[in-house]
């Protein structure tokens, strides 16, 4: 609307002064001097009236992109006492403020109540410009974890811990990493990371630590009460029975000792009775080695393996196995070039061991199959997932799993699962377990994607 009011009134001028100008060269090819000289003063006249017209519209414009330049949006415009098109025209300029004052009050809005959010997480977050080192934005929590006061630029942390600075700013973590800071004479564990981005033509680098000392601690005190609890049990189960026998076999010689006329001390029982605390001392030596092997620690040879051969071995090394279980093994893959890369001795390990436990559960199971199936998702990750129709997992057993000498066995030493942890771990992938909607359980073994 705003635009048509200009566009009648510079038409309305422009056509009043070209018939001015007609009439000027009319007259003054008629010999009429006199009113050619008349109309020419009108000319001139329409012409200033013309160009202050646009000189004032012109002035507003410039005023109003003035403010705009300089991000001044509280100018409040009169409307009244002006002519109508610029009554228009200070009015697109209020309703212009009006939306940029609107907009602006919810971006600002928005960063506090995310300001809010950041402040209040328990994670240490900070922005700085990457050259000159200004500090675009840190929480309360950054802070907190290293001990500083507030600071406007990271080389503050270098004048005070250049360490510190070195492991936060110097290094660059593609993925996050645990790394050990040494924060007031104390080693604080913190769970790093950082990337960089760009915004106009300066680069920006956001850090993130997280302080993991007490989830670290709680975490290794849970792993120990229930190491401790398997371990307590095994060894209380080898050590009561051959106390009690120990007890027993004394009382006896002793009775024997004290009076050896009235007392038989049969030779075959003492015999039996020592042979019994031999094997169950044999056992307790046995779950010791056990323990010893867990805890050593596995070095890797990975190697790019074709699935298809992998899956061969599994099947020739099996079949002795599991001649007498009645269980179907299959193997499937999502394409026939899959390759993982791994240590193939300790996969082997791993799969014979997953696959041995699904045909454990599958006993009593009629048509009990047990799939093997190695797939490659769109990222690039591969996974291998053996799946039976066995009797399942209760919840109990599932939250002990993975936990050293736990076993639904009654021959079992309860390390199995917790090596494949192991080996999964050091491939930096993961073993999990979940239980079927219909029967059985699978367990998913995930390899990252090969560098």
């Amino acid at each position: 609307m705003t635009f048509r009011t200009y566009h009648t009134s510079i038409l309305l001028r422009i056509l009043i002064l070209a018939g001015f100008l007609t009439l000027t060269v009319f007259f003054a090819l008629s010999g009429k001097w006199t009113y050619s000289a008349i109309i020419l003063f009108a000319c001139i006249v329409s012409l200033y009236e013309l160009f202050r017209f646009l000189r004032k519209r012109f002035e507003v414009m410039d005023d109003f992109f003035e403010a705009v330049k300089y991000r001044d949006f509280s100018r409040q415009y009169v409307e009244d006492k002006k002519t109508t098109d610029i009554q228009r025209l200070y009015r697109g300029f209020n309703t212009v403020n009006e939306v940029v004052r609107k907009m602006n009050s919810e971006k600002e809005a928005q960063y506090l109540y995310l300001q809010k959010i950041l402040e209040m997480v328990d994670i240490g977050l900070l922005a700085y410009e990457v050259n000159s080192g200004s500090v675009l934005w840190v929480n309360d929590s950054f802070q907190d974890i290293l001990g500083f006061p507030s600071f406007k630029n990271v080389r503050f942390i270098k004048a005070r811990n250049h360490g510190v600075f070195d492991l936060l700013f110097e290094n660059f973590y593609e993925k996050p990493a645990t790394v050990e800071l040494k924060v007031h004479e104390e080693n604080v564990k913190v769970l790093l990371s950082n990337s960089l981005f760009d915004i106009g033509e300066f680069s920006y680098k956001l850090v993130v630590i997280h302080n993991i000392e007490a989830t670290l601690n709680q975490t290794e005190s849970d792993a120990w009460k229930k190491l401790l609890s398997v371990m307590t049990h095994e060894i209380m189960n080898s050590i009561a029975p051959i106390s009690s026998l120990a007890n027993t076999l004394k009382l006896q010689v002793q009775a024997f000792q004290n009076d050896p006329e009235t007392v038989d001390l049969e030779i075959e029982d003492l015999d039996a009775g020592l042979r019994s605390i031999e094997k169950r001392s044999e056992g307790l030596m046995k779950f010791a080695k056990t323990y010893r092997s867990l805890n050593k620690v596995i070095s890797l040879n990975p190697e790019k393996i074709p699935v298809i051969e992998l899956f061969r071995n599994i099947e020739h090394l099996m079949k002795s196995l599991i001649n007498d279980k009645k269980v179907r093994l299959r193997y499937k893959m999502s394409q026939k070039d899959l390759e993982i890369t791994a240590d193939s001795y300790l996969l082997e390990q791993v799969l014979i061991n997953v696959i041995l436990n699904a045909v454990e559960a599958c006993k009593g199971t009629k048509d009990a199959v047990v799939d093997v199936i190695a797939e490659e998702k769109p990222d690039r990750r591969t996974f291998i997932r053996i799946v039976d129709n066995g009797t399942g997992i209760t919840p109990e057993v599932m939250d002990q799993i993975f936990v050293p000498f736990f076993t639904t066995k009654e021959t079992g030493s309860g390390i199995g699962l917790s090596l494949c942890k192991q080996i999964m771990t050091l491939h930096g992938g993961k073993i999990q377990v979940f239980q079927n909607r219909e029967a059985g359980a699978t367990i998913r073994l995930e390899f990252p994607v090969a560098r």
